[in-house]
């Protein structure tokens, strides 16, 4: 594929919007405009808690984020050249003002903050960057909140941060960047009183409004459709109902809607053990599990369903399926990779599918331990990286960059049933016609009390077929004949899993990254097709 060819499928699905926004950017960088702040407003209902963060500030000047340990003690350690952008991005988050055990760390917080107005200068920087000045906002305006004294400086520089976020907003990304952008402005409209405030608060609310109808689909799938990114969705909408109930500010019904549509997804989208699913960009550790969710909702008065799972769900308008029967737990990707026009966290996942036994993973998608343009990052959001079927080691949506994808797989749901026998789901994607052959490919998981079949057909030509299944660490293989594993981990009988139609087996060393920064050995079975089909069958006995 030509470099000309790659930029045109990828550029043709952006918005309008998009274009114009990525053409300001070309433009000189508007001034940040310095004054006094408004006087802040008082609160007339309660703030309660937000969800707390794991601990990010360790020492009075080192900080561990992405699972990674470095110094910031001098002005230019706030714009190092050596670190990650997401790295860099997070140091000015300011997580750790609302992380656990906080309050400990207080006199911590306030010196960080001086040094943070002092050693980053109105619009210089990566942290005047919208996205990190929209986390950085919130972060100020709840730890204020939460009984603290923002300083004068911190309360000049907070105006000045909103002022300057008024001016560059992220139309030319939109998704969760714009979501990110509003919902910052209606904190520190908020927090502010006076007439300056109220245009920040009513421009954040414009924004949500439209937001929210947008990337909260009709089944509440987030609609960038990763886990990961619908549970840092799902904790937004809550911290919005939180600070309209702190200055007496009615909660539209819709958005108490919208938030009980997103926890029957978010349920769903869990396995047993309540950690997420790791389908496009997903990693534990960057968005609060369901637990905490569920807390900071109680907290709310806003108790999130129980959900009584269905052998059968079907979540329609994302695209993903579930079944669960017995000890098994198996989430089908029948789903698009995101919207077209923004798919910057999408994975070439399309038919990929986890599965758990009882509270063990077994079938696990490779997860997202980096950002960025590197090969590693592509690797990972390549198709063998995930429970799929590659054709001539192709990808099935061409991935590129560290968040561009050209072609993209059409994928839809043929057929779901559920019956007294079994439970059936079948896709069928087109991310394959590209090729020579104009391959399609077609899967069907099958599952009853003590198996699950997966049958895999390739149309059309083409030179090899290989089938993806990734094994959680704890997860073992060990080939006991030609077409026949062995699957075993600690506290379990041997599963079994054979192969009909494949022309080998192999078992590959391979990783797995359940957090960024982290990377995980475990097993990697590769099964080659030997002509158009493959039929892969797993059976368990009676005491898992």
């Amino acid at each position: 594929m030509t470099v000309l060819s790659r930029y045109f499928h990828t550029v043709r699905h952006l918005r309008p919007i998009q274009l114009a926004g990525r053409a300001r950017l070309l433009l000189p960088r508007p001034r940040a405009r310095v004054g006094t702040a408004p006087p802040p407003r008082t609160l007339i209902g309660p703030w309660m808690m937000p969800v707390a963060c794991g601990q990010t500030l360790v020492a009075p000047d080192v900080f561990r984020m992405l699972n990674v340990e470095r110094r910031c003690a001098l002005a230019q350690d706030w714009r190092r050249g050596d670190v990650t952008r997401l790295w860099l991005y997070q140091l000015h988050y300011f997580d750790d003002l609302n992380a656990r055990d906080a309050p400990r760390r207080r006199a911590w917080h306030k010196d960080i903050l001086d040094r943070w107005v002092a050693e980053n200068p109105p619009g210089d920087g990566p942290g005047w960057e919208p996205y990190p000045v929209s986390r950085r906002i919130v972060n100020w305006v709840k730890w204020a909140l939460g009984g603290n004294v923002l300083p004068a400086n911190c309360r000049e520089s907070l105006a000045t941060q909103a002022r300057w976020l008024m001016r560059r907003l992220e139309y030319h990304l939109l998704g969760n960047h714009l979501f990110a952008n509003g919902k910052a402005l209606i904190y520190v409209g908020s927090y502010f009183d006076g007439r300056e405030a109220e245009s920040w608060y009513r421009r954040g609310l414009e924004i949500i409004e439209g937001e929210l109808r947008e990337q909260v689909l009709p089944d509440g799938g987030h609609f960038e459709r990763s886990p990961m990114y619908h549970a840092s969705a799902l904790e937004d909408l809550l911290d919005l109902i939180n600070i309209r109930h702190a200055f007496g500010h009615p909660v539209p019904a819709h958005w108490i809607e919208a938030q009980q549509r997103m926890w029957r997804w978010a349920q769903i989208m869990c396995h047993p053990d309540g950690g997420i699913s790791f389908f496009n960009d997903a990693a534990f550790g960057m968005a609060p599990q369901l637990a905490e969710l569920e807390r900071y909702a109680d907290r709310l008065n806003l108790a999130a369903p129980r959900l009584d799972r269905r052998p059968l769900e079907i979540l329609e308008a994302s695209g993903y399926c579930a079944m669960s029967r017995g000890p098994a737990y198996v989430i089908c990707d029948c789903a698009p990779l995101g919207p077209d026009y923004l798919l910057g966290h999408g994975h070439a996942d399309t038919l990929s599918f986890e599965m758990s036994l009882g509270r063990q993973r077994l079938f696990v998608n490779s997860g997202t331990s980096r950002y960025g343009v590197d090969g590693e990052r592509h690797r990972q959001r390549g198709t063998a990286a995930h429970n799929t079927l590659t054709v001539d080691e192709q990808n099935s949506s061409e991935v590129w960059s560290g968040f561009r994808v050209a072609r993209r797989a059409r994928v839809q749901i043929l057929a779901a049933s559920s019956s007294a026998g079994h439970i059936a789901i079948e896709g069928r994607h087109d991310g394959y016609a590209r090729l020579p052959g104009r391959n399609l490919h077609t899967r069907c998981w099958v599952l009853d009390d003590r198996s699950l079949r997966v049958e895999d057909k390739v149309s059309g030509n083409f030179g090899i077929a290989d089938a993806y299944f990734h094994l959680h660490p704890e997860v073992t293989a060990r080939l006991e004949t030609d077409h026949c594993l062995a699957l075993s981990w600690p506290g379990a009988e041997s599963t079994h899993m054979t192969f009909e139609g494949a022309r080998r087996i192999d078992i590959r060393a391979g990783t797995w990254h359940p957090e960024f920064g982290v990377t995980l050995p475990n097993q990697c079975i590769v099964a080659r097709l030997e002509g158009s089909s493959l039929v892969t069958r797993l059976e368990w006995g009676g005491a898992l």
